[in-house]
């Protein structure tokens, strides 16, 4: 067994996702750390973070250096060589309204076996398989290894339905301290359009910022541009803290330095994962986008004023 990247989870409502919520599912608490991975090859234990397998020299925020002293793990993959666990490692991110006693643990979120070769038909396919909570749950529990539990199982919910959810979130969050991130909608009868098993979130802070422009905003200011219109849809407080959180967490801290980083990477997030969302909502506008790279910095300004002093 090799290293694999785990799913990106798309946001609902998406194309990705599209008819998750017809059928059996589960929602899930969204935590908020650092993803990681963890599998077994000839005996010895890996471990990898989002998008790279861990060694000592190069880590992950401790997390290599912590599974391998952790033989409860090592002796559920020993029994069950063929198992893949990914979860997240709880260090400090954007949240920091988590109990004392729940950081520096991993939280076990989804169990996958590896497809065999055969069984990956077309370049893009998924190359693994995911197993259900209520099959993964009794195994992870015979080692005592820590997993995170569904909110709740809803058959077929709707979206205000889903919402409802968000308030649920308190896991691991110290009282009276909110909630948590948001929520991760699992159906594990689904796959998409294009053939793919692939989960929903809603993020509670970007949930909130869109329900206010819905109940409130009226254009004072005559009609934007859509590369402005774009940026302040979609370049969100949320998805700043996220990139500055990831920044700091990397770099052991934040200095002027790293701003251009900042910036760029925002902008980098908001193409990468926002322009199919953002095409279709403008109806396939014509973009420039040097001037939407231009309000993208600017929104990431007007969002992160602790950093850029504004």
């Amino acid at each position: 067994m090799e290293f694999r990247n785990y799913q990106h989870i798309e946001r609902f409502g998406t194309t990705e996702v599209e008819g998750i919520e017809f059928g059996r599912c589960y929602i899930f608490p969204k935590i908020d750390g650092t993803n990681a991975s963890t599998w077994m090859n000839f005996d010895i234990i890996h471990a990898g973070s989002r998008k790279r397998s861990l060694s000592l020299e190069s880590d992950n925020a401790g997390f290599y250096n912590w599974i391998i002293t952790q033989e409860n793990i090592a002796d559920y993959l020993l029994k069950n060589p063929t198992h893949r666990l990914f979860g997240e490692w709880l260090v400090p991110h954007s949240l920091k309204t988590y109990r004392d006693d729940a950081w520096r643990k991993f939280y076990v979120f989804d169990v996958a076996i590896d497809k065999e070769p055969d069984e990956i038909l077309h370049e893009g396919d998924d190359v693994v398989k995911y197993i259900p909570y209520d099959e993964y749950k009794p195994l992870l529990e015979e080692f005592g290894i820590e997993y995170i539990a569904p909110i709740a199982i809803i058959n077929n919910p709707d979206y205000e339905k889903l919402v409802t959810q968000l308030d649920k979130n308190d896991y691991l969050i110290t009282d009276g301290r909110g909630i948590g991130e948001g929520i991760v909608i699992k159906n594990y009868d689904f796959k998409n359009k294009y053939g793919r098993q692939t989960w929903a979130k809603i993020v509670t802070s970007e949930f909130k910022e869109k329900h206010r422009k819905e109940m409130g905003a009226t254009e004072t200011d005559g009609k934007k541009m859509v590369e402005e219109e774009i940026a302040n849809e979609f370049v969100t407080e949320a998805l700043c803290e996220k990139v500055l959180a990831k920044i700091i967490l990397d770099s052991d801290g934040f200095t002027s330095r790293k701003i251009p980083q900042l910036l760029n990477t925002v902008y980098y997030d908001l193409i990468v994962e926002e322009s199919w969302n953002f095409v279709k909502k403008h109806k396939y506008p014509t973009i420039n986008f040097g001037t939407l790279k231009h309000f993208c910095f600017a929104k990431t300004k007007q969002n992160l004023p602790k950093i850029f002093g504004e």
